[in-house]
């Protein structure tokens, strides 16, 4: 009788081999393998990719090119040895984003993985394989546990837009500054004619001049503080165009954030950045005070008992805080009454910011993760 998994083709028995969800073809030996552990080392070129079996047991390293056929060509290789339990990738915001994408829409579960410590590649070496082994035994010990962002929905359109607009604001705030630092140093007439203006009619005037001759001192300076003003006319209307696209985008994604005293575009753009198009991967309010730098930690030795601010985290989300409560402070009655009752208390000016950005992370986690929820 012929074996089940066999059929017969002129007269000679053909083994059919069991393949995966995928269509790959497996040996009955891999096929019957337990679950598979990856670590990707990321880079712009060539990912490294390190696999272990369920024992922590290294299975193979071997690398991999950065586009589609690289990401398919790597999932096959890893199905050879079992099927995919997890994958600890290095850098998923930034060259492994499209690794990460991949495999999330594969339905395989994937973990961020901090790069090893330097005490850890002391004693060990540093090499792109050292690199990816580490990142399979962080997975697969429990040590790494944050996931991914998925960069797919609202967020991530906005990120694109924030970084133009950042971007633009810095080379205008410079510009600016060039053509204030010409005014103070050029010749007289010069000095005389935009000493003591508004930013704005400095830019406007030195927009309209007409230099006669631009080799010479005065119209060489007349000619600088004419391109620059132009540029920073250019960067207005740049920086406008993306809000008229940016604030209907966040007001549609958290129209509940937007509306939060002493929160603007700027702002509330870096909190939802940071929080990520699925904020559920924060699972408490007081994990997202930690990722923004605003959660106090222990810092006891012996009989010293204290805590201090946790030094790391994402510094933007700690200064869109900050600016949440400077704006507060200065205009929220509520935030006034409390700022006027913890000094009586004794407490410092830095340490009554400290609390109230505490505060303003539990308020706005809220109105990040609801809204969010339903995209």
């Amino acid at each position: 009788m012929a074996h089940p998994c066999s059929v017969q083709r002129c007269g000679m028995s053909h083994q059919v081999r069991p393949r995966n969800q995928r269509g790959i073809v497996m040996t009955t030996q891999l096929a019957t393998m337990t679950a598979v552990t990856a670590g990707v080392d990321t880079h712009r070129d060539v990912h490294m990719v390190a696999a272990l079996d369920q024992r922590g047991a290294e299975l193979g390293v071997q690398g991999f090119s950065t586009d589609p056929a690289g990401h398919h060509n790597m999932l096959a290789w890893l199905e050879r040895f079992g099927p995919v339990e997890l994958v600890g990738v290095e850098g998923t915001g930034t060259y492994g984003a499209g690794l990460t994408r991949f495999l999330q829409r594969n339905d395989i579960a994937v973990v961020e993985v901090s790069r090893p410590d330097r005490q850890e590649r002391r004693s060990h070496g540093k090499s792109d394989e050292v690199d990816a082994i580490a990142a399979a035994r962080s997975a697969q010990s429990g040590k790494a546990t944050a996931q991914p962002k998925t960069r797919t929905g609202n967020v991530e359109a906005i990120r694109a837009l924030r970084m133009v607009r950042r971007s633009a604001t810095r080379d205008r705030t410079s510009a600016i500054n060039q053509m204030r630092a010409l005014v103070v140093t050029g010749p007289d007439d010069i000095r005389e004619t935009f000493r003591g203006l508004t930013t704005k009619r400095l830019v406007s005037g030195a927009a309209r001049l007409r230099p006669s001759d631009p080799t010479t001192v005065v119209g060489a300076t007349k000619f600088a503080l004419r391109e620059l003003a132009r540029r920073v006319q250019f960067l207005n209307a740049e920086i406008k165009r993306v809000n008229d696209i940016l604030s209907p985008l966040i007001t549609a994604t958290a129209p509940e954030l937007i509306a939060r005293h002493g929160i603007g575009i700027e702002t509330a753009a870096t909190l939802l950045v940071t929080a990520g198009d699925n904020p559920n991967r924060l699972h408490s309010e007081a994990a997202f005070a930690h990722l923004c730098g605003s959660a106090p930690i222990n810092a006891s030795s012996g009989l010293i008992q204290r805590k201090r601010l946790n030094p790391r985290g994402d510094r933007l989300a700690n200064e869109a805080l900050w600016r949440i409560v400077m704006v507060r402070m200065s205009s929220e009655p509520r935030t006034r009454a409390y700022v006027q009752r913890r000094t009586i208390e004794g407490k410092s000016k830095r340490e009554i910011i400290r609390c109230l950005k505490r505060y303003v992370a539990r308020e706005v986690f809220k109105d990040l993760k609801h809204p969010l929820d339903n995209q």
